[in-house]
């Protein structure tokens, strides 16, 4: 008869996977998630578009006095004439006269508004709408943060999963060798290995299917820090659980509402929407402005005139009727003003939400976490029970297969977990605004460079 080997645990599986990456990483240095973001601050198109965007509406302003500040213009006109002439009169009878003469004008003009209700409402909605687009920007960096931590542990979750499905292929492929030794020496019917060769194939279509989702959260990564070809820093196994602190949701709720960069930027929009109901209401009022300039004229004509003027004077307009258009585009502002104040409502309702959903999202983490170690332990148990009923005949191999697998998913599940509970702490950072790359700089102390994934070779 012969030997049977006993088939290793899958933790040995697991760090015999990992083996080749602690090697690697004597040789490479890992990049961790200060250095990620670090690179995405440089390169990230979105963040660069939302910069520009402030930089763009920070214009208003100035364009805004400029319609309050005197305006300065010179103009100028040279004209050649050819005039031919044909009449009569009682001394001369009729005749015919050719006139040809140069005539030139040059004038300077000076102009100031003394009144215009519209452009003194318009320089002060500037301030609302260049803080919508600051809390806009703000914002955005938050984003940036969260959307880099994301992609960053995305890829390491892809990892674990194909680290686990390569562990549990190994595992399989052991079992399948089991199970054809029992078979050759009359101990197990041909189903056994049947099932052991299909339990094989399925996992080994499974690593495929994690392999292609590791690629594409790498792909994920690159669209924020462009085409980086570096390995990751892997999540440590020190990873301190402790609830948020102060461990009170009203107060980060109330946080939320008084800091947060998205509902700063809505009030910021209504304001700016109010004004612009007194800013088309102005088409009411009348407007003043002051001119002063000075004129030359000058004229080869035979029997013309040059000129040297002066002028200064005040031109008021006062609107009587617009055909309706001032009442029309005032209900129409008020319209809008109402419209911004119900994306305000909805963006406070949006924020309390979420920092709901992140606060309550990290004490789940914490009870997961530590029922996913005890799952963890209990599957492990089951497993050895497993494999000892299948030695004295208690238990079939399908058994063993999927006890096997449990304890795998078990794994996993745990590593999912810890990721959970430290991406629910970033978002409830990002809900109330404080999200700095100090707050990332806590998580990234749990990252460790002695274990790395390494990217794609293509």
């Amino acid at each position: 008869m012969k030997s049977l080997r006993r088939a290793p645990s899958p933790l040995a599986l697991l760090c015999t996977l990992a083996l080749p990456a602690l090697l690697l990483a004597t040789q490479a240095e890992a990049e961790d998630l200060l250095q990620i973001y670090d690179l995405a601050v440089s390169s990230d198109p979105s963040l660069r578009e939302a910069e520009q965007n402030f930089y763009a509406t920070r214009e208003v302003k100035p364009q805004a006095k400029a319609l309050l500040l005197p305006n300065f213009g010179i103009s100028g006109s040279v004209d050649y004439n050819n005039v031919e002439s044909r009449g009569s009169n009682p001394t001369q009878g009729s005749f015919t006269r050719n006139d040809t003469f140069d005539r030139s004008n040059l004038s300077a003009v000076v102009s100031q508004s003394v009144y215009n209700r519209g452009d003194w409402m318009r320089l002060s909605q500037s301030d609302d709408t260049i803080a919508q687009a600051e809390a806009q920007y703000q914002s955005a960096e938050i984003d940036l943060m969260v959307r880099t931590t994301d992609a960053y542990f995305a890829v390491l979750r892809a990892s674990d999963l194909v680290r686990v499905q390569e562990a549990l292929v190994a595992a399989d492929e052991r079992q399948l060798e089991q199970s054809k030794q029992r078979f050759e020496v009359g101990l197990v019917a041909i189903t056994d290995v049947n099932d052991n060769q299909a339990a094989f194939d399925r996992s080994r279509a499974n690593l495929i299917t994690a392999e292609n989702d590791l690629n594409n959260a790498w792909e994920a990564l690159r669209r924020i820090v462009g085409p980086i070809q570096v390995p990751l820093a892997r999540l440590g196994d020190r990873l301190p659980l402790s609830p948020p602190e102060p461990n009170d949701i009203n107060i980060w709720a109330e946080t939320a509402l008084a800091n947060n960069f998205d509902i700063a930027a809505a009030k910021a929009a209504a304001e700016a929407a109010r004004k612009n109901i007194e800013i088309q209401r102005s088409g009411y009022y009348p407007s003043v402005d002051m001119q002063a300039g000075y004129d030359l004229s000058r004229t080869g004509q035979e029997f013309g005139t040059d000129t040297d003027s002066g002028f200064i004077g005040l031109n008021v307009n006062i609107p009587i009727y617009q055909g309706g258009a001032v009442a029309s585009s005032t209900r129409q502002a008020g319209h809008q003003f109402r419209a911004a104040q119900d994306r305000l409502d909805q963006q406070r309702r949006a924020v309390a939400n979420q920092v709901k959903d992140a606060f309550r999202g990290i004490l789940s983490s914490i009870s997961d976490v530590k029922a996913r170690q005890a799952a963890i332990v209990s599957a492990r148990s089951s497993l050895e029970s497993t494999e000892a009923g299948l030695e004295v005949g208690t238990r079939t191999q399908v058994d063993v297969l999927n006890a096997q697998r449990n304890l795998f998913e078990a794994e996993f599940n745990y590593l999912s977990a810890r990721y959970d509970y430290i991406l629910n702490g970033i978002r409830l950072h990002q809900a109330t605004s404080t999200l700095s790359r100090d707050v990332l700089a806590k998580g990234n102390a749990w990252l460790t460079d002695q274990d790395m994934v390494a990217p794609p070779a293509y």
